[in-house]
This record gives C-alpha cells, sequence and structure tokens, in this order.
C-alpha cells in the first residue's frame, strides 16, 4: 500500500474511506449501470428504447452473481447470516440508530415514527445540522442503518455509491459503474439496507451487493444483460426490493417481468413470466390478500401482481401514460389497489377479486386531476395526499375518489410525513411544513434552500431521528427539525 501526497492519502482499488485525518482506499472491483425518471416537454417526440451497453473488458459482469467469502473479523454478521437465514425482510436493528433502510422506509409508506418534532419553522428555515458535499449529481433519495447514511450520486464519468456518518462525514464510496449522463444526469435509485448488506441497482441495470460497513462488493449482475431487457428512455429508477432471502427487482422485457435473486449470491431463484411490457420508472411493495404475499410493481404499460414465493404472476391491468412514464410505488390496502401517473392520466383505486389461483381487476374509481408525476403520494387514515402534475397539492378519499381539496402550495412536487405533518419539497427548492389535514392544505412554514445544488430537487425528503434530509444534486442538508 503506498501513501501519495502530503495529506496521507492511501490508494489500493477502487474503494473509496473517507476519515477526518487520512483518506484509504481499498478493494479493487469495477461493475457498472446507471438511473432515472424524469419529466419531459409533451412536444418532444417519443423516445426509443436502448439496448444495456456491452460491459467493457474491465468491468466483471456476472451471469448470476459471485459471493466473495469474507473472514469473521471483516463481517461476522455476514458469516452468522449465512449459517442461519431470517425470514424478515429488511431486519430491524436493536440499536437506537435512525432505520430507514429502504426507499420510503422499512414500510413502503413514507411515514416516519419520529414524534416530538417542531410545529413551525423561522422564515430561514429549520437549524441546519450540517451539509455534506461530494455525494455525485443524482436524484437518488437517503437510506440510513446501523448509524450511516447512504446514497447514490454521479461522480466525474462513474457512478458511486456513497456512506455517511451521522455528521455527514463521507466514510466510503463505491464504484459501480459508468454515469448516466443522458437526459437529467445523475442516479435515480436509492441503496437499500439489509443487515450488513447493501443493495443498488444502476439505472443500466447493474444491481450489486456491497458489505454495508466497508463499501466492498460482495456480488453484481447486469439483470437487463442477464434477462435481455432494455432500459427505458430515461434508465431505470427502480430501488430494489429485500423480500426474506430475496431481491426483487423489475428488469421487464420479453423473457421476464420481475425477478428474485438470492440476497446472499444473487442467484435466480424465481422469474415471472414476461408481460411483453419494458420496465417502468416505479420500485415494487409488498402486501398480503388471500393467503398470498403479493409483489406490486409499475411497468411500462400496466400495473402487475405476482406471487412473492413462486413469481407466480396473479393479475396485470392496463395502465397507460405518455412516454410510459409510471412510477409510482404501488399502494395496497385490504385488497384494494391504488395507483397512479402523471401527464393527464390520473388515479385509479383497483380492487383484487379472488379467481381462482389468479385475481381479477375491478376499477372502483378514476380522477384524472390527481396525476401524480414522480414525486409520490401518501395513504394516511383513509385520505391520499401528493401534488399533481401541474403543481396542485390534492387530498383525495381513498375509498371514494372525492377530492378534499386542490393548493398550489410551495409547487409541484415531492413529499414525506412525520408527527402530524407533511413535509413537501418543491422541484425548485422551496420545503414546506403543512398540516396533514384532508380540510385544508395549510403551509404553516416554508423556506428556500441554499443555491448549492444543480438541477431539479427530485430526491424525495426523508424525516428520521429527528432529522430532515434533503439532497439537491452534489449536496446533501441535514436539518434539526426535533422539538427541544
Amino acid at each position: 500500500m503506498k501513501c501519495y501526497g502530503s495529506c496521507g492519502e492511501k490508494m489500493h482499488g477502487s474503494v473509496i474511506f473517507r476519515h477526518p485525518v487520512s483518506v484509504i482506499l481499498w478493494g479493487s472491483f469495477l461493475i457498472w449501470g446507471c438511473g432515472l425518471w424524469a419529466e419531459k416537454s409533451e412536444s418532444e417526440p417519443v423516445s426509443t428504447y436502448f439496448e444495456s451497453p456491452a460491459a467493457p473488458r474491465d468491468s466483471q459482469i456476472l451471469e448470476e452473481g459471485n459471493l466473495e467469502t469474507l473472514t469473521a473479523e471483516e463481517q461476522p454478521d455476514l458469516l452468522a447470516e449465512s449459517a442461519g437465514r431470517t425470514s424478515s425482510s429488511l431486519q430491524r436493528q436493536t440499536s437506537a440508530a435512525p432505520y430507514w433502510p429502504r426507499f420510503h422506509g422499512p414500510n413502503f409508506d413514507n411515514i416516519s415514527p419520529d414524534k416530538g418534532l417542531l410545529r413551525s419553522w423561522p422564515p430561514q428555515g429549520p437549524p441546519l445540522r450540517w451539509k455534506a458535499s461530494g455525494i455525485g449529481e443524482g436524484y437518488s433519495s437517503v437510506t440510513l442503518a446501523d448509524g450511516r447514511i447512504f446514497t447514490a450520486g454521479n461522480i466525474g464519468e462513474k457512478t458511486f455509491v456513497t456512506a455517511l456518518s451521522l455528521s455527514g462525514k463521507i466514510l466510503w464510496q463505491a464504484e459501480n459503474g459508468p454515469a448516466w449522463t443522458k437526459s437529467y444526469p445523475g442516479t435515480r435509485g436509492t441503496p437499500t439496507v439489509d443487515g450488513p448488506r447493501l443493495y443498488h441497482l444502476s439505472p443500466l441495470g447493474q444491481l450489486s451487493c456491497f458489505q454495508s460497513a466497508t463499501g466492498k462488493l460482495l456480488w453484481t449482475v447486469n439483470i437487463l444483460q442477464r434477462f435481455r431487457s432494455k432500459y427505458p428512455t430515461w434508465a431505470l429508477a427502480e430501488s430494489v426490493l429485500v423480500d426474506g432471502n430475496h431481491v426483487i427487482c423489475c428488469p421487464g422485457g420479453p423473457e421476464v417481468s420481475v425477478v428474485a435473486l438470492d440476497k446472499l449470491t444473487g442467484k435466480i431463484v424465481w422469474t415471472a413470466p414476461s408481460t411483453n411490457d419494458l420496465a417502468g420508472y416505479a420500485s415494487p411493495s409488498i402486501g398480503t390478500f388471500g393467503g398470498r404475499r403479493i409483489v406490486f410493481t409499475m411497468n411500462a404499460k400496466a400495473v402487475i401482481g405476482v406471487d412473492a414465493s413462486t413469481g407466480e404472476l396473479l393479475f396485470r391491468h392496463e395502465h397507460i401514460t405518455s412516454w410510459d412514464v409510471n412510477v409510482l410505488t404501488p399502494i395496497f390496502r385490504d385488497g384494494y389497489l391504488f395507483i397512479c401517473s402523471g401527464y393527464g392520466t390520473g388515479a385509479k383505486l383497483l380492487r383484487l377479486i379472488p379467481a381462482g389461483k389468479k385475481f381479477d381487476v375491478e376499477v372502483l374509481w378514476a380522477e384524472r386531476t390527481f396525476d401524480n408525476h414522480h414525486g409520490g403520494v401518501i395513504y394516511l387514515d383513509g385520505y391520499l395526499y401528493g401534488s399533481n402534475h401541474r403543481g396542485q397539492w390534492m387530498c383525495l378519499n381513498f375509498a371514494t375518489g372525492e377530492v378534499m381539496y386542490r393548493h398550489s402550495g410551495v409547487g409541484k412536487g415531492s413529499l414525506t410525513y412525520a408527527d402530524g405533518m407533511l413535509y413537501v419539497l418543491s422541484e425548485r427548492g422551496v420545503v414546506g411544513l403543512v398540516e396533514a389535514s384532508p380540510r385544508d392544505h395549510r403551509v404553516i412554514s416554508q423556506f428556500r434552500l441554499p443555491p448549492d445544488g444543480t438541477g431539479p430537487s427530485w430526491a424525495h425528503p426523508v424525516v428520521i431521528g429527528g432529522t430532515l434530509y434533503i439532497r439537491h444534486g452534489d449536496i446533501l442538508y441535514a436539518y434539526d427539525v426535533q422539538e427541544g
């Protein structure tokens, strides 16, 4: 191991560790991927789909993954898990560290368990705990587990997954292939944490498993190449689902719709049959109904459900939208499934009806004005909250589709929920605190992000551990929203 320069930097491979005194680099690997959803002018011509490019010679593209053996000193938890796998999907940690292990949280609902948060903010916003730069350009949100924060971004011509401490110091950065540099460059998918492992799907289809403590690559496979699919216009934006021993993702294409891989090795466990649709830009959710665990996702042309244990296709309901931009994580409650898309397509509530070993689908209501683009929708106490494509914040009655209100608020954007409040973030960097009520959209406080970040502020906000995390381009802000 050699030293370079006078700053104490040491290099060996392509995992980057950062420390207040030195920067240590070790573990040689090269993989590849990228991704995002993006807004497109309706005057633009329909884009074509592109093949996933061939692997460069110095990449290791594995047909079904490859598990590296680690010593007990490197990661005892990995060995313990290999000896006896747990049945839980995302294992809850026993410590008091903030726990938000996947996109929209452990329950897929984007609802934080935090309590005792500020009820209003000063005009300049809540106190800024810290600001971190160097995470790369992108639209990936953040996940948190075991005292670490994870995200992804473009650094130069490469995609990197980054781990930070709870004080905003970069701990390690692991390269994840070439960067997405076409329309709206930057990463999209958010890392998923499962115990000692972290999973990230690049928009060009590279699904990689890293050691979450160190960034060491454990296995990698390109799902588009493996299943002979193509990426859509703006590449893949999926944040993968870990369910028990399986990593579930949705490559789409002529061979499969959804696949489950062994989370320890990357080997194929099951494949769901093709629906002749390419992937959309959505992340999957999971629920139980009729005695079956069902994976729900939206692809380019439809919402589908597959058996989480076998991959059997249970239903497909067509849902066509402009540019094939189906982004929403489907919201499932007691046999009812909510979906929506932008560009005037709007929202639907579907009812699943058991039909032998599969399900029929009935449309209970449709509301075209609630055409959420990619900012997400939250279900709370029988109501749905989110912004439409034209920038109005709306609330709908889940059971009936009745529109409770429309309000301009901070403008079109994304949201999360904590302690009775909606935390809303506009695409133009305005942050708002709104009482979560079906009666009215009352913006109690708002402020504008500093002008450090670039591009639209599309990354979804997160509130956990008394901190509001907002990512804008290469910058991650952490605001103190704990009362007292």
